[in-house]
């Protein structure tokens, strides 16, 4: 989504602040624009100009339907792969590249067979280290890789080291952010 599109919240609604991270309550009634809908969540603001991250599953009181169960779109390839794939579907509410091609995701280690994962390791960084949105997208990328039926855990980490940079990004990234 390039262009902002008004809507008016169906009922309160709950919601993560940008860019501190605090969970607030939109109430009902409220204007907002959305202002990206990247891998199932949204991103509104106020017309104050406050920025709220919106979770997929009350995109009904933003107008749109709840989506179905993601993790049947995730069922082929390698557990790696399907695990890379829903990290993909994690978006910084402010940016509109998934995590995986802006470089925040260092590392992602696999513990167990092939057919059942004990644990997946994954760590990862921010763009910004004081960021609050941090635990925010660590606990978003958790939810996705969990909700692979052959992962039991998973466990992610922020790290700062080595820091970020733009070089991090995919090619892919760059191109669609203007960089290139």
């Amino acid at each position: 989504m390039h262009e902002r599109e008004k809507t008016t919240v169906g009922r309160d609604l709950s919601a993560i602040q940008i860019p501190d991270g605090v969970t607030v309550v939109i109430p009902e009634g409220t204007d907002v624009w959305i202002t990206q809908q990247l891998g199932g969540s949204f991103t509104v603001m106020t017309e104050r100009g406050a920025m709220f991250r919106i979770d997929e599953k009350n995109a009904d009181a933003l107008g749109y339907e709840a989506p179905q169960d993601a993790t049947l779109q995730t069922e082929s390839g390698s557990l790696e792969e399907r695990v890379w794939a829903q990290m993909r579907k994690c978006y910084d509410p402010e940016i509109p590249v998934n995590i995986v091609d802006l470089g925040l995701v260092y590392d992602c280690r696999i513990e167990g067979s092939e057919a059942s994962a004990g644990t997946v390791t994954v760590k990862m960084t921010l763009t910004a280290p004081g960021c609050g949105m941090g635990p925010v997208l660590a606990q978003d990328v958790k939810a996705r890789i969990e909700d692979l039926p052959d992962v039991e855990t998973a466990d992610v980490e922020i790290v700062f080291d080595p820091p970020w940079n733009m070089n991090m990004m995919s090619e892919a990234a760059r191109l669609q952010l203007g960089f290139m």
